[in-house]
């Protein structure tokens, strides 16, 4: 479990092909407080910590999340969005993030807001999947690349974020480009209210 709140980004140092796996070895600042086992967001994927050495550390990505995220699109140099698991004797101060990416998104368009930024980005539409709480609605909950944000601007295919200059600089979002594709995960609680609603129903 994260609350979307991300600590820094790390490096991408090595990235190896292991039949349908994908071995990522990375740099960051908290590499030598890792343990084997331990569960890290990257991108908001949650991945699990398989090796640890050199002041590096390896995660493996299976076909699964291999095809739902970009965590396949990540090349050595990139940046990525870190975060490890959430200490339940602190403040949430994101939202419940679940590291289950839900789809990729394309960034579309990206505004200078005088310091700030607003970015703008499409994911394919399923109304099926919108039933079930695969949506945003204005001023919700989304994870971007494991990064909490709230949402302004929901249309059926899109939705915008305000982006802060410390979000900027402390994340990938520095990164962005406009046709860069994104995580997301739309909001648990939104997909449980959606369950809710089709169980009373009778759907």
């Amino acid at each position: 479990m994260f609350s979307g709140i991300v600590e820094e980004y790390a490096e991408v140092v090595r990235v190896e092909k292991d039949q349908e796996n994908l071995h990522l070895t990375l740099k960051c600042s908290f590499v030598d407080e890792l343990k084997i086992d331990q569960s890290v967001s990257h991108n908001g994927v949650c991945l699990t910590v398989v090796k640890i050495e050199n002041g590096t550390y390896t995660v493996t990505a299976m076909r699964e999340t291999i095809e739902r995220s970009n965590i396949g699109l990540l090349q050595a140099g990139d940046k990525v969005n870190v975060e490890r698991s959430m200490m339940m004797n602190g403040r949430l101060d994101g939202h419940i993030v679940q590291g289950h990416v839900d789809l990729t998104a394309e960034c579309i368009d990206i505004k200078d807001a005088d310091g700030s930024w607003y970015y703008t980005f499409k994911y394919p539409f399923d109304r099926e999947l919108a039933q079930r709480g695969y949506m945003t609605v204005d001023k919700g909950s989304v994870t971007v690349n494991g990064v909490s944000l709230t949402v302004c601007n929901p249309t059926e295919d899109t939705f915008q974020v305000a982006i802060i200059p410390y979000t900027y600089e402390h994340t990938n979002f520095h990164t962005f480009r406009v046709g860069s594709i994104v995580n997301i995960e739309f909001d648990i609680l939104g997909k449980y209210i959606s369950r809710i609603m089709q169980l009373s129903s009778g759907r």
